[in-house]
């Protein structure tokens, strides 16, 4: 019989042979983890294998690879003399080093940047993956390091690779704990004028007020000089067992130069860390212009100082937060950033004054304050060949400010002064690149506003000085109330305008060879009769109202104009015209910015009737610092002359005759006036062009329809 079984399960081809069955398929997905799985194995393992021949040996092997690439790094010989330690401990990377040098560059003053008996540290590993230097505790002994700049600037001994390549500013990486001991630094900058040599060393301490334990104090101690002013410092580092968990290094700094006194104290989230650091800072001195070029940067002087700040590092910026104190007898508080962006220093301050005494803002526009302290205003006066000079001749700083750039806001809420009452300064203060602007600077004055922009070009020689200065309608009896006018019976005002340029680096040499304009404008209004009287020398009418008691009777200003053109530092009426109720006052002259002389000549001729009018110029002469009144004028010794002659040929009582004004003067029209017109543009009420402002030699040419020829000139210039 045939086997049924094996036909059931076995199939036989009719050709003889057995048929294929079918293959089994693998998963692509499951192939590549399978491989991807063996690969990090095989990694893994050789990292493994790494670590732990690094461990076992402490990567001693390594020395000659690390001499060499290191060297070829720095792009100079790096040298260990003994024994050298490079592994994973467990994760963060160990290394030891006895007798470290690194070579300096050619043209250093040292043979070795850097060389240590001992450096020993632990790097973090993930952030040094990162491109971040970061480290957890560094051990360093009898080190020296040797910090240079180049003369030019541009190069220095810690940026390793091309020797040519550009200096990199110095960059501490952080360092959680350090322990150093018998270390030098030597630090070399020629731009700033800075030397320093300094020691570390530790000191031994078991503990603090607040109990806790101390593993490491370091002490440091240095001097040197800075922009040739010695200076010492010393301080100390204290960092806690608790820094592991949360603690922060303890850091206080002591450091003076002259007079100059500073002292920071706080606390540091790293031995090196600056960043999110909690430190006080105090100085004080007698001069903070001292401090500040400690820093390259240029402030005027002051009298004594003394100033509080919170402090500290954000980025690129030292801020100084909090910051409250006094510069001689005012007081200061505010906010301060000091910066290097583009490698120029940049000062950014945000800082308001509740009152300033007027001494101290004197050094700001060049006055000396410990002279103007002892002997108040006559400080400013001094005496040049003979003859007082007030305008200050302190020279700008042009190379200090070169240094840096800085933008100041400035506020100041009163002014300590017995001589116009000044509030609310507002002051932004740019520096850019030597480029000065004092815009806007405005404050109150006698009931009116100050505006002015002022701009102060050192980037090229000379100076160049650009001044625009705007008050707005101010009372003048307010404002001149210090200076002997009783506001009662005066509600005229002024306003005006100057704007001039000028080229020198100090504000007596910008004034001496400006040119402009000044204008101020006398809006309707009332003064004292006693003032008008006497500045047209009306003898009859002031002797008359002072025996009818009406001396303070007010006088009707229709409007006046007091306006100067300037050129070349001589400044010559253009024009004074002033028209009141009763009379027209001009004047002639002028005054002069190159020896501060005066040449003024006023004159008031009636609208009406006056009997005893003297009709002859006051004058103003001498100088800024010492004016003086010439009310005896020769018209009006010319005119007594010729009263005494007429008494003696005619009558005694005929010489009145020579003293009696009879009232011709012609109205001004105000709309020139108002308008701050020259002297070319002024008319009467009638609309003829005047002929009592300006030059003789004008007034006649203007009559005769002709050119106006040349006369004598005043002050040797106009």
């Amino acid at each position: 019989m045939p086997d049924r079984t094996a036909s059931a399960t076995t199939e036989v081809d009719v050709s003889g042979q057995t048929p294929n069955h079918p293959a089994r398929h693998r998963d692509p997905a499951s192939t590549a983890i399978a491989a991807g799985v063996g690969v990090v194995a095989t990694i893994v393992g050789l990292l493994v294998l790494v670590w732990v021949v690094l461990f076992i040996t402490k990567g001693r092997f390594l020395k000659p690879t690390f001499e060499k690439y290191a060297s070829r790094a720095a792009g100079r010989p790096v040298r260990v003399a003994g024994d050298f330690q490079l592994y994973f401990a467990p994760i963060d990377v160990k290394f030891l080093a006895e007798g470290l040098s690194v070579a300096n560059q050619p043209w250093a003053s040292k043979r070795n940047f850097f060389d240590a008996k001992l450096i020993d540290t632990r790097l973090k590993t993930i952030p040094l993956i990162f491109g971040k230097r970061r480290v957890d505790w560094l051990e360093l002994r009898d080190a020296n390091i040797d910090a240079e700049w180049h003369p030019d600037g541009k190069r220095n001994t810690w940026t390793f690779g091309d020797p040519n390549a550009k200096g990199e500013p110095f960059q501490f990486p952080d360092i959680a704990r350090a322990i150093v001991s018998g270390t030098n630094v030597r630090y070399r900058d020629p731009r700033m004028q800075l030397m320093l040599d300094a020691r570390i060393d530790p000191i031994q301490a078991s503990g603090n007020a607040a109990g806790a334990n101390i593993a490491n104090n370091v002490r440091f101690t240095g001097a040197g000089t800075l922009r040739a002013k010695p200076f010492t410092m010393w301080g100390q580092q204290t960092t806690p067992n608790q820094l592991l968990t949360g603690g922060r290094n303890r850091f206080e700094l002591h450091a003076r130069s002259g007079s100059d006194r500073l002292d920071l104290a706080g606390t540091l989230p790293g031995a090196t860390q600056i960043e999110g650091s909690d430190l006080a800072l105090r100085v004080r001195g007698r001069n903070l212009a001292d401090l500040f070029a400690l820093l390259g940067m240029t402030t005027p002087d002051t009298r004594a100082y003394g100033f509080r700040s919170a402090l500290t590092k954000a980025g690129d910026e030292w801020r100084f937060t909090r910051l409250s104190g006094a510069f001689g007898n005012s007081d200061l508080a505010g906010r301060m950033t000091i910066s290097v962006p583009d490698e120029r220093p940049k000062l950014v301050a945000t800082i308001e004054s509740r009152s300033v005494d007027i001494v101290d803002i004197g050094p700001f526009i060049g006055y000396e304050p410990a002279a103007l302290a002892s002997k108040g205003a006559t400080a400013a006066v001094k005496q040049t060949g003979g003859t007082p000079r007030i305008l200050p001749d302190a020279p700008l700083r042009i190379e200090a400010i070169r240094n840096f750039d800085a933008h100041v806001d400035y506020k100041v809420r009163d002014i300590k002064q017995p001589f116009i009452p000044v509030s609310n300064i507002a002051l932004t203060f740019d520096l850019d690149r030597s480029l000065m602007k004092l815009s806007p600077l405005s404050f109150d004055v006698a009931g009116g506003h100050l505006d002015s922009d002022i701009s102060i070009n050192a980037r090229g020689k000379p100076v160049e000085t650009a001044y625009d200065i705007r008050l707005s309608p101010t009372p003048m009896g307010r404002l001149l109330k210090g200076f002997g006018v009783d506001q009662a019976g005066t509600t005229g005002t002024i306003k005006a305008r100057v704007q001039m340029t000028g080229e020198g680096d100090t504000l007596r040499e910008s004034l001496a060879s400006s040119d402009g304009r000044i204008a101020v404008i006398l809006p309707r209004g009332t003064f004292w009769t006693s003032y008008t009287q006497l500045s047209e020398f009306d003898v009859g009418t002031f002797v008359q109202k002072m025996f009818e008691k009406k001396l303070k009777e007010p006088v009707q200003v229709n409007c006046g104009l007091i306006a100067f053109s300037v050129r070349n530092g001589v400044a010559a009426a253009d024009p004074i015209l002033i028209d009141t109720q009763k009379n027209v006052m001009t004047a002639k002259g002028g005054f002069s910015f190159r020896d501060e002389s005066l040449d003024l000549g006023f004159r008031a001729d009636a609208k009406k009737f006056s009997l005893f009018s003297g009709q002859s110029p006051v004058g103003i002469k001498g100088y800024f610092a010492a004016p003086s009144i010439q009310i005896i004028s020769p018209e009006l010794l010319a005119r007594g002359g010729a009263g005494v002659a007429i008494g003696a040929a005619v009558n005694p009582l005929a010489a009145v005759l020579a003293f009696v004004d009879f009232g011709d003067a012609k109205a001004a029209a105000c709309g020139p006036v108002l308008s701050g017109a020259r002297a070319s543009a002024q008319r009467t009420k009638d609309g003829e062009a005047r002929k009592d402002v300006g030059t003789r030699t004008e007034n006649r040419e203007k009559a005769k329809g002709g050119e106006p020829k040349k006369e004598k000139k005043f002050l040797g210039i106009f």
